[in-house]
């Protein structure tokens, strides 16, 4: 590649920039869960994701990729009908189109990175500010 097509690639691409997950996850866990966008760009969307019992989370299906990494705590990912263990330090591998939801936690915050080709749909939960 050309240092002027290499140049111009550079251009068209997002800063990089660094960002906060503990002050949003501290956030969530003191208001009894929500969700709250941390960073946004052309290609993906990260967001903390805190739940807490006896709130349940909601299904949903994305027309994207989805990455769940596990920060706190621990459930059950159900995913097309098979249930995944969860537990901190773990993540899971969501394709695009499959339904899923959290499930048997007490407390679970999770890291979610959803790429951004298409369609994102997010969780029917409160957004924290």
């Amino acid at each position: 590649m050309t240092a002027l097509a290499n140049q111009s690639q550079r251009q068209t691409l997002d800063p990089a920039h660094a960002f906060d997950i503990t002050g949003p996850k501290a956030r969530l866990c003191a208001a009894d869960g929500g969700y709250e966008i941390v960073h946004e760009s052309t290609r993906f969307q990260i967001c903390v994701y805190a739940l807490v019992a006896p709130e349940p989370d909601h299904k949903r299906t994305n027309a994207d990729d989805e990455l769940y990494i596990v920060l706190e705590g621990s459930g059950m990912l159900d995913v097309d009908g098979e249930q995944l263990e969860l537990r901190e330090g773990q993540a899971a591998f969501v394709p695009a189109g499959a339904d899923h939801r959290f499930s048997a936690y007490e407390h679970l915050t999770v890291l979610t990175i959803l790429e951004r080709d298409g369609q994102v749909d997010q969780p029917e939960v409160r957004r924290s500010l």
